[in-house]
């Protein structure tokens, strides 16, 4: 099969592995967390902020993240980030273990968390294409897409269960593990000192600078980045409709979806365990299809329709449909963002030299996640003042306009 040949190349299958597990973690991480918020503060804007904390410094230094990831060993970055959330979660752990974990501890391993994604992020998703060869790109990125979503149909179901039957102190040390697991598959490929920053590999010499000279030179590597993305108009106009798409898209999902389920719905912590797996199921059937083929056709079509279609599965929720229905518009929605998805980096991966592609994904990310904090923090808000059926159905119509008028471009709708 096409599809698993990447796991031919050993530092591809050992990140992959590593990536595997902590997301695993991860999806424990969030049941736990959003559940502890509710039962604690019983406050969507509380649960707004933990995730306000967590965009604020990843907005901030994402493009710095972006100038280090193409400057230094990617794998180098990776392995430290994985040491430093690990130990952030082992506190969060204990202190919950202890019942003397506070809101205000979570604010602050939320502003940790962002810090260090703003590293990671770029690192892992710039260093993909070093290890696989280009005909092997789509199928690496699926098994990428495929890891995340194998986890999340585990993760929530797993996760929810830990919380009802040993609390949250072993979900978050569950999590704690998971973290160190990744960095010891990170770390024979550190020792070997395989794949290094793509600077290196092209001749670039890095010295120690004044500061002057370090802002000045880190500047013109953003000027880079930014002068490969304007001239391709898929990239920019997408950056763009996302910036303002994922506040509607991920605001009701990541801060209203707990309260709709308590006091909407009348379920409890198993119902969103079950919508998380629903959501990745449908994730890992649509990466297993899309992972068969070399090339997609219609990929701009293609990836603007998947997302109206999720904007539909919002309206779904603000409609309170019954929990049934609603597990199957999880797994629509999971199918359909994949695809959206794996078109991106796909075309990211094509377009953008492998030298420039961790400032292309730093500036991309500022793009399209900058208007997050705020969605967040307005989604909390809303949903203690209108409710959260209210709030899905505001996203759900927002979401929609969005693709509309994406479309409405002829480089969106060429885009083969």
């Amino acid at each position: 099969m096409n599809i698993i040949r990447p796991f031919t190349h050993r530092p591809f299958a050992l990140l992959w592995t590593g990536q595997t597990v902590s997301r695993l973690g991860d999806n424990l991480h969030r049941i736990a967390l959003a559940w502890w918020v509710l039962e604690k503060t019983g406050s969507a804007t509380a649960m707004g902020t933990v995730l306000v904390l967590s965009q604020i410094p990843l907005l901030l230094f994402i493009l710095i993240g972006g100038i280090v990831v193409d400057r230094f060993p990617r794998i180098r970055i990776m392995f430290l980030s994985d040491l430093l959330s690990g130990m952030v979660v082992t506190f969060i752990a204990i202190f919950s273990w202890l019942n003397i974990l506070e809101i205000w501890h979570i604010y602050i391993a939320s502003l940790i968390f962002g810090f260090v994604e703003a590293f990671f992020f770029p690192a892992y998703n710039a260093i993909i294409p070093q290890i696989v060869p280009p005909e092997m790109l789509t199928s690496a990125n699926s098994l990428n897409g495929l890891s995340q979503r194998m986890m999340g149909v585990i993760g929530p179901i797993l996760g929810a269960s830990l919380v009802a039957l040993g609390g949250t102190s072993l979900t978050f040390g569950l999590d704690a593990l998971s973290f160190f697991i990744s960095a010891l598959c990170v770390f024979p490929i550190l020792r070997a000192g395989s794949y290094e920053t793509s600077a290196k590999k092209t001749g670039v010499e890095i010295k120690s600078h004044s500061l002057r000279e370090t802002i000045k030179q880190g500047i013109a590597d953003l000027r880079e980045g930014w002068d490969a993305i304007i001239t391709i108009p898929w990239i920019w106009i997408t950056i763009l409709i996302f910036g303002v798409l994922n506040i509607m898209e991920a605001s009701p999902r990541a801060v209203s979806l707990p309260f709709l389920i308590k006091d909407n719905l009348g379920a409890d912590v198993s119902v969103m365990g079950w919508f998380g797996s629903a959501f990745s199921v449908g994730y890992v059937l649509s990466a297993l299809w899309l992972g068969q083929y070399k090339r997609l056709r219609h990929r701009g079509v293609l990836g603007y329709v998947a997302i109206m279609i999720d904007g539909v599965m919002l309206l779904l929720f603000g409609l309170k449909f019954p929990i049934p229905v609603l597990i199957g518009a999880m797994f629509v929605y999971g199918f359909c963002i994949n695809i959206f998805g794996l078109i991106w980096n796909n075309t990211l991966q094509e377009m953008v030299p492998h030298e420039k592609l961790g400032r292309v994904y730093a500036i991309d990310s500022l793009g399209s996640w900058v208007l997050l904090p705020v969605g967040f923090a307005l989604a909390g808000w809303a949903t203690d003042l209108i409710g959260a059926p209210t709030v899905f159905l505001i996203g759900g119509f927002g979401t929609i306009l969005m693709t509309l008028i994406g479309l409405s471009h002829p480089a969106i709708r060429n885009l083969d």
